[in-house]
């Protein structure tokens, strides 16, 4: 079928006529279906990646390179001191391969995000909206990097080397706390990247504020909670909630107490919080998507 006889999508992803716009079953069915659109655009990519072996291979090692300096400049630290913010190098290096591990997923899923306000500049959204597959699938697999492996890859090896070196009782609870903390750190992460997405169809030119927060929250996550300000703790907490990647997981594995003081019971809430930014980010792409009126060229 030509493209130009495709049927338009509503930007709201309703069916024609709007019926079941706000039902929660036709919501679950859009994301069903952006989940199985989401597959077939990155295999095609991927094949695309895997007819230049020799390129990937390079690019994924100058990735896993890169960074790889972040964690080599935090044992530099080391060699001036003994502990930093109250944690040694291992329990550092927990924190870090955490964080990188969960943020290296979302990255390789979602990283494409930040390309949405060039295409909401030039108009080129269009020709997303002509096609029946969702939007968001599309633009999240759009040019899917798989060299992004090589950050999940150095991240978790350096998680690795951690687990073995910190001194922790590994309980049930403690042992199930790390892939807890893994799969909700990489779905919040994900939902800041498709709320950063959705703020673009406002401000149009918004990828470096979006890269501020992922990117940012990567770096600012790498290092003990207690080295930073009681206000940006509180920030990263309750407005921009990244503590719940990994630092009150892993401060509640290692026995640490948090800044803040709060109850225990929230170092287990990560779950609880990645399905809250789910929604909230789904929530915030819908309104962006709604409010899209091209650029009338």
């Amino acid at each position: 079928m030509a493209e130009a006889e495709l049927p338009r999508q509503r930007p709201g992803g309703a069916a024609p006529g709007g019926a079941g716009r706000y039902a929660p079953g036709a919501r679950v069915g859009r994301a069903g279906e952006a989940v199985r659109a989401y597959g077939p655009i990155v295999g095609m990519w991927v094949r695309s990646t895997m007819a230049y072996r020799t390129s990937f291979v390079l690019t994924a090692l100058g990735n896993f390179t890169a960074t790889l300096l972040d964690f080599v400049t935090i044992v530099l630290m080391f060699g001036h001191v003994h502990r930093l913010g109250g944690f040694t190098l291992p329990e550092v290096a927990f924190l870090y391969g955490a964080c990188s591990t969960s943020f290296g997923i979302a990255d390789l899923v979602m990283g494409s995000m930040d390309r949405l306000g060039r295409r909401v500049r030039d108009g080129t959204l269009d020709t997303l909206l002509l096609r029946p597959v969702p939007v968001l699938a599309q633009v999240a697999a759009d040019r899917f990097a798989l060299r992004r492996l090589g950050r999940i890859t150095q991240g978790a090896l350096v998680l690795g080397w951690a687990l073995l070196r910190v001194d922790v009782h590994w309980t049930a609870v403690n042992v199930l706390m790390v892939p807890m903390m893994l799969v909700s750190g990489g779905v919040i992460f994900s939902a800041v990247y498709v709320a950063g997405g959705a703020f673009q169809f406002w401000a149009q030119d918004a990828s470096e504020v979006q890269n501020s927060v992922t990117y940012g929250g990567n770096t600012m996550l790498q290092y003990p909670p207690g080295i930073f300000a009681r206000d940006l703790v509180r920030g990263v907490t309750f407005v921009v909630p990244l503590a719940f990647v990994n630092w009150l997981p892993v401060l509640h594995v290692l026995g640490e107490p948090d800044p803040l003081g709060l109850p225990g019971w929230l170092d287990f809430a990560s779950p609880a919080v990645a399905a809250v930014c789910c929604v909230l980010a789904a929530a915030v792409w819908r309104r962006g998507l709604r409010t899209y009126r091209s650029t009338g060229s």
